[in-house]
C-alpha cells in the first residue's frame, strides 16, 4: 500500500517551468541559454515547480545548478521537481528496474536534491505495456521504501494509449497514477487531451493532468518551428506547417503575434476545462518553456492576466484587471475560431509516436556497469561551464 500522503492534485501548483528547451534539440548551444537567469527569475515571479528529464541532454544538470545558485532564497522545500526515467535516446528506452534505479539516482545527484517530486515513465508509447507495469511498481517500490520519490506517473504523446495505460495500471496494481502528463495535445491546433482524454483518465483515478507544449513543440510560432543544433526535428507535416504560417499571418493582420494567441488561449481554456484535474487552487496544470527571459516575462504576464479573469481562491484583483481579462478572453477565443477555420481538417490532426517501423536500438535492458559510478555534480566539467550562465 502507498504511503498516506496528500493528493498531488493538492499540492502541485498549476504552472510549472519545462526546462526541455535547456538543450540543443531547441536551441543552437543549451549552454548559452541564460538557464541561471531564467530560473532566478520563474522562482522572483512565483513559479514553484520546475519538469526535466535525463533524456534534454544537460538540462537536468543545468537546472540542478541553477537551483543550487539560489538556495540561500529560495530553499528545497519551497518548489517541486518532476523529472522523468526510461528514455535514453531518440530510439534508445529502458524500463527495467535496474535502469529505473540507476536513473533515479543520477538524477537526484545532478539536480543535487534528496528528493524528487514527480517521476514520470518518460515517453510511454516507445515501450510495451509490460515495461510500463514494472517501470511504475519499480518507481512506487522506491518510493515507498526509499523516499526519494514522492509521486509517480506517466507522459507521453498519444492520448488514446496514455488511457489505456492509467486504466491498466490502476486494473493491475489497485492503485491509480498520480499524474498523466500529455505534450502538444491542448494546443489550439489539436484538442484532443480535453476531447478524448480527461473523463477516461479521471475515471481512472488520475490525480493530475498536465498540459505540456501549448504551442505544439514550437509549431504555433510566428517564424515557424524551432530549429536547433540537432536540425528540424518536427514531426509536423509541412501542410500543418504551411497551414501555422497561414494562421500565423492571419492573426498577425489583427495586430497579434500567433505564439501569444496560442499561449493565451491554451493557459486560459486548460485553466478552467481541466479544473478537476488540476492543481492547487482547482486550476488546471500547464507545462510551459522558454530560452530566454523576454520569453518567461511574456509567458508570466500572461499567466498572471488568465489568473485575473477566474475565480482564484484568495487572489484579490482589481476590477479593471479582471474586466480586461475577460474581454482579453473574448477576442482570443475570436481569433481561434478563425485559425480553426485555416486548419480544416487538419484541427485535431495527431502525428504518429513512434514512427512505422520504430526499433528500440537497446536491445539488453538493465546493463548499468558502463555508467558507474555516478556522476559527481561537483567535478562536472558542464556544470562549471553552466555556473557562468
Amino acid at each position: 500500500m502507498p504511503p498516506t500522503q496528500p493528493p498531488l492534485s493538492t499540492t502541485l501548483p498549476p504552472l510549472v517551468c519545462g526546462t526541455a528547451t535547456f538543450n540543443d534539440q531547441y536551441n543552437t548551444d543549451a549552454y548559452a541559454v541564460p538557464t541561471n537567469a531564467i530560473i532566478r527569475r520563474a522562482l522572483d515571479l512565483g513559479v514553484r515547480a520546475f519538469d526535466t528529464s535525463p533524456y534534454y541532454g544537460p538540462s537536468e544538470s543545468l537546472l540542478g545548478a541553477a537551483l543550487s545558485a539560489v538556495s540561500a532564497s529560495y530553499p528545497r522545500s519551497s518548489y517541486h521537481i518532476l523529472t522523468k526515467v526510461g528514455r535514453i535516446g531518440g530510439s534508445e528506452f529502458d524500463y527495467s528496474p535496474e535502469w529505473v534505479r540507476y536513473s533515479v539516482q543520477r538524477s537526484l545527484q545532478r539536480l543535487g536534491t534528496k528528493y524528487l517530486d514527480v517521476v514520470y515513465c518518460h515517453d510511454v508509447e516507445f515501450v510495451t505495456a509490460a515495461e510500463v507495469l514494472v517501470a511504475v511498481k519499480e518507481l512506487r517500490r522506491i518510493r515507498d521504501q526509499e523516499g526519494t520519490v514522492k509521486y509517480v506517473g506517466i507522459s507521453g504523446y498519444p492520448v488514446p494509449l496514455l488511457c489505456e495505460l492509467a486504466e491498466l495500471v490502476l486494473k493491475e496494481t489497485g492503485e491509480p497514477l498520480d499524474a498523466v502528463m500529455s505534450y502538444a495535445n491542448f494546443t489550439l491546433q489539436n484538442t484532443t487531451l480535453l476531447s478524448v482524454g480527461i473523463e477516461r483518465l479521471k475515471a481512472a483515478g488520475v490525480s493530475v493532468v498536465p498540459n505540456a507544449s501549448p504551442l505544439g513543440m514550437g509549431l504555433l510560432r510566428s517564424k515557424g518551428v524551432p530549429v536547433g543544433g540537432k536540425g528540424d526535428f518536427h514531426p509536423a507535416p509541412r501542410e500543418l506547417r504551411a497551414k501555422a504560417m497561414e494562421a500565423a499571418k492571419f492573426v498577425k493582420a489583427r495586430g497579434e503575434k500567433l505564439e501569444v494567441v496560442a499561449i493565451r488561449w491554451a493557459l486560459e481554456r486548460w485553466a478552467r476545462d481541466a479544473a478537476t484535474v488540476g492543481g492547487i487552487g482547482a486550476i488546471g496544470i500547464s507545462v510551459m518553456g522558454c530560452s530566454n527571459l523576454e520569453e518567461l516575462d511574456e509567458t508570466m504576464g500572461v499567466w498572471n492576466s488568465v489568473l485575473d479573469g477566474l475565480p482564484v481562491p484568495g487572489r484579490q484583483v482589481e476590477q479593471a484587471k479582471a474586466e480586461w481579462s475577460l474581454a482579453r478572453r473574448k477576442e482570443i477565443e475570436a481569433m481561434a475560431d478563425g485559425i480553426w477555420s485555416i486548419l480544416g481538417s487538419l484541427k485535431d490532426y495527431a502525428w504518429a509516436s513512434p514512427d512505422e517501423g520504430y526499433v528500440n536500438i537497446r536491445t539488453v535492458k538493465g546493463v548499468v556497469d558502463e555508467f558507474a559510478p555516478l556522476p559527481e555534480i561537483s567535478q562536472d566539467k558542464d556544470m562549471s561551464k553552466s555556473s557562468r550562465l
